[in-house]
């Protein structure tokens, strides 16, 4: 199975609402909104809009013509503005496919290329196993652990800091 990545546009507001609604939100941040709204949707898709190229690289991504998942590297601020924050979810059905190590390859070279990054980085709750699999899969090193340092759904837990370099 193949993944396609495609720049994010208005027209994808409804699959956008849908996928937020319907992805695991386990180790994901808190920032996104639950539930997703179609102004949710409306807002993000305009900040990607303005962003995109500039201080992010933002791309849904598709198979068989569905939208199944989300991956992005957006430029950090300040001192930092040389490294890019990796994110990325996929629906429960397409997990372990293989999509997402795809995914995360082929938007890491083209973030890298476009913004101008020398490094990306990635933060990794720590059972989460897959990610930190698809993470090694692509070339990023862990480099260190950021102890107790997030709490989602009344849990604690360690995070661990991968980068990968230009």
């Amino acid at each position: 199975m193949k993944v396609e990545l495609r720049k994010w546009c208005l027209a994808d507001k409804k699959e956008l609402k849908e996928l937020c609604n319907a992805v695991d939100r386990t180790y994901l941040s808190d920032r996104l909104p639950n539930p997703y709204t179609e102004d949710d949707a409306n807002w993000w898709l305009n900040i990607v809009a303005k962003s995109e190229g500039i201080d992010g690289t933002f791309r849904a991504m598709v198979v068989d013509g569905k939208i199944v998942g989300s991956v992005s590297v957006e430029r950090k601020a300040d001192i930092y503005r040389l490294d890019g924050e990796l994110g990325y979810m996929l629906l429960k059905d397409y997990w372990n496919r293989g999509l997402m190590s795809q995914a995360v390859g082929q938007v890491c070279e083209i973030a890298i290329k476009e913004l101008g990054l020398n490094r990306i980085t990635a933060n990794v709750f720590h059972p989460n196993f897959a990610s930190q699999h698809i993470l090694l899969k692509n070339g990023f090193i862990q480099e260190g652990v950021m102890r107790k340092a997030v709490i989602k759904g009344g849990i604690i837990y360690d995070i661990f800091l991968y980068g990968l370099l230009k």
